[in-house]
């Protein structure tokens, strides 16, 4: 997040009902009248504070600015009077962050708007994926998004994924779709996915996996031979051991 303060341009400023007890807060875009700044990811917010006409502000009060309580850093210059943040870009942590605005001699006197930064499912492209037959298929989308999508499918060649037949597993966090199976098999499982969510402001938003199925190939058991060569060492050691007396009276 980038925090930049700069004087309000007052013929952009849009009013907004978050006002209390002295102090109100102007914003570009506008704050709805339960207090939220509506944007998206990438786009620049303005905020402005400042007593309202019931309240005069004393010669050496300040403003102060708080984001979800932590005091905001403001430049010389903009503490009296009025004071400006500008937070740009909107980045995905910014969703839900709540800035205030009170007087630096009495917290009570403030105004507070919380954003919601709406933002789209990273999902799209393709990606091909190798899977041995009878290992086990794992595929995964990505479906965060704010307002959360709708729903999420898979296809399998253009149609919907048959569950039973495939004995696919389909489990949904709220963060990442995954289709999964086991034990699979090349005439049941090769093709082309398709994963599909669904966002209510945003529309469909897809991306596709390229499956191919090859021979399942015989893993060198490594860890039984290690044992066993340990084994075979280790017995050798205690026969020379146990035949030491009688090899250093052949070498006398």
């Amino acid at each position: 997040m980038k925090l930049m303060f700069r004087p309000p341009l007052l013929h952009l400023l849009l009013y907004c009902a978050t006002q209390a007890l002295g102090v109100k807060i102007q914003s570009v875009p506008e704050v709805s009248s339960d207090g939220v700044i509506h944007t998206e990811v990438e786009q620049t917010v303005s905020l402005v504070c400042q007593p309202d006409s019931s309240y005069e502000l004393q010669a050496d009060e300040e403003l102060v600015w708080l984001r979800n309580g932590a005091v905001v850093n403001l430049k010389e210059g903009n503490k009296k009077g009025r004071s400006s943040v500008c937070v740009t870009p909107i980045i995905y942590e910014e969703n839900g962050a709540m800035f205030t605005c009170h007087l630096s001699k009495n917290v009570t006197v403030s105004a507070s708007v919380t954003l919601n930064v709406t933002y789209r499912p990273q999902l799209s492209g393709s990606e091909q994926v190798i899977v041995e037959e009878e290992a086990e298929l794992l595929l995964q989308c990505d479906i965060w998004a704010n307002p959360p999508v709708s729903s999420v499918s898979w296809t399998l060649n253009g149609s919907k994924v048959d569950l039973e037949a495939g004995g696919f597993t389909v489990t949904n966090d709220g963060f990442t779709s995954r289709l999964s199976s086991n034990n699979i098999e090349k005439s049941l499982h090769e093709g082309t996915y398709e994963c599909l969510a669904d966002s209510p402001i945003y529309g469909i938003h897809t991306k596709v996996f390229y499956v191919t199925l090859t021979e399942r190939t015989m893993k060198f058991p490594m860890m039984p031979m290690i044992a066993g060569l340990v084994v075979v060492c280790l017995t050798a050691l205690l026969a020379v051991f146990s035949r030491w007396e009688k090899i250093t009276k052949c070498c006398k």
